[in-house]
C-alpha cells in the first residue's frame, strides 16, 4: 500500500482509512481486467467465468464503499447528494 506519510505519524482510523481506499482502488482494476478479458475471449464459457468473477469484485468493491461512506463523513455527504439523483451530472457537485 503506497504511504505518503510514515506509519508511526499517522493514527489508526487513518491507516484503516488508507487501506479500505486502496483495495477499492484494487478491486476496481480488477473489474477493469475482468471487462477486458471478458470482453476479449470468443470463448463463451470462458466469458461466463470472467464475467462472474468480475461481478464478484464489484460486490467487493461497494463493500468497501460502505465502509468508506461510514467512516468518512464528508464521504457520507458527497455520496447522499450525488449517488441515485436524477439531476443531470453536469447539475450536481460544486
Amino acid at each position: 500500500m503506497p504511504m505518503y506519510e510514515t506509519g508511526n505519524s499517522l493514527d489508526e482510523k487513518t491507516k484503516d482509512l488508507s487501506r479500505a481506499r486502496q483495495s477499492l482502488i484494487e478491486e476496481m482494476q480488477a473489474i477493469m481486467f475482468y471487462d477486458e478479458r471478458a470482453y476479449a475471449t470468443t470463448d463463451n464459457n470462458l466469458r461466463a467465468v470472467i464475467e462472474h468473477n468480475r461481478d464478484d469484485e464489484k460486490e467487493h468493491f461497494s463493500l468497501l464503499l460502505e465502509y468508506l461512506r461510514r467512516n468518512d463523513p464528508q464521504l457520507d455527504r458527497e455520496l447522499k447528494e450525488i449517488l441515485f439523483s436524477k439531476k443531470e451530472l453536469k447539475d450536481l457537485g460544486d
